[in-house]
């Protein structure tokens, strides 16, 4: 039996893969965790996840990927082996091919470390591609043709912004203001407001529940129970939609910032091809309340979100696998 070719969006927050012929088959939190004392696994993915925050001494849940790169290599090629395992199943006959994502502002030797980690998994080909040329795939534009196509892929570590033409990135930038930015500005917002401890589950529940980013989009309520840093005793509050959008107001600014210093560096030709065609949202971050509505507001273009922003990436890796003249390596 021959080896499935593997698309693997390794994010932050979540791994997606995609096997050829079967479309995504995994999509599972990027956690892992171990016994400290022997590094014996426990738990990988979502049964990972619900332990954080929750472990007694003897136990981590560990996040090996911080802002789109591998922050912990032995844990990330653990958490890769047992997803690919999951997948493709593990047999000395079976070495597949795998095309790997990262972000676009990052080193040679942290591809390197990307790449190494896949092929330590027993894969026979590794190619790294960037995030927002697979998500302008993935979401369906034709990046292969002499026209501008404008991504803004805001995954969990880093929000990626790029403009492409003729299958390749022509002007690009990557920022770590993302989803993971997004929940610590929540909780950081509450205790400075509230003087109110919450965990990083409690953060992503209010940002998906209530969250947006543009004023008066969106007029939700929800109770917020954490620890009170003046008591030490649980205390519950209600919090409003209209703070999330002030506690997330200037991480947006930069957002936005980032992507109008993008569209000025552009070619005025391609520019052209972008007010017409519009900017796409891709990644978890293009499914907050308002986000599209401000970023037209801000950038004077029209900005869609793709169909499918979470599995853009991952889509897109099966479509590149297909078509490997679309990769640069």
């Amino acid at each position: 039996m021959f080896a499935k070719d593997i698309g693997i969006d390794l994010g932050t927050a979540n791994v997606l893969i995609y096997l050829k012929g079967q479309g995504v088959v995994l999509n599972e939190p990027s956690v892992v965790a171990l016994e400290k004392d022997t590094k014996k696994v426990l738990a990988v993915g979502s049964d990972a996840r619900d332990m954080l925050g929750r472990t007694p001494l003897k136990i981590e849940a560990i996040k090996p990927m911080k802002d789109g790169v591998i922050a912990d290599y032995e844990v990330t090629e653990i958490m890769l082996n047992k997803f690919i395992e999951r997948v493709n199943g593990k047999t000395f006959f079976m070495r597949p091919r795998i095309l790997i994502c990262c972000p676009t502002n990052v080193t040679q030797v942290e591809k390197n470390a990307i790449k190494e980690a896949a092929e330590r998994t027993g894969a026979k080909k590794v190619f790294i591609e960037e995030e927002p040329k697979v998500a302008a795939v993935g979401a369906g534009l034709d990046i292969s043709k002499p026209n501008g196509n404008m991504i803004i892929d805001i995954g969990g570590g880093t929000t990626d912004i790029a403009v492409l033409s003729l299958g390749d990135i022509v002007t690009s930038t990557s920022l770590k203001i993302a989803g993971n930015y997004f929940d610590e500005e929540i909780k950081k917002y509450i205790k400075d407001k509230y003087q109110l401890l919450i965990g990083d589950r409690t953060a992503e529940q209010i940002k998906i529940q209530v969250g947006t980013v543009y004023k008066d989009h969106k007029k939700e309520k929800m109770e917020v129970r954490g620890r009170d840093i003046v008591t030490g005793l649980p205390n519950t509050i209600t919090f409003m939609s209209r703070e999330v959008e002030e506690a997330l107001r200037d991480s947006m600014a930069e957002i936005t910032r980032c992507a109008k210093n993008v569209l000025e560096k552009t070619p005025p030709e391609l520019s052209a091809d972008i007010i017409e065609k519009g900017i796409v949202l891709t990644g978890g971050g293009a499914l907050i309340d308002g986000i599209a509505e401000l970023l037209e507001e801000e950038l004077e273009v029209p900005v869609y979100v793709a169909d499918d922003p979470l599995t853009c990436v991952a889509l897109g890796t099966g479509i590149m696998l297909e078509n490997l003249e679309l990769i640069d390596n």
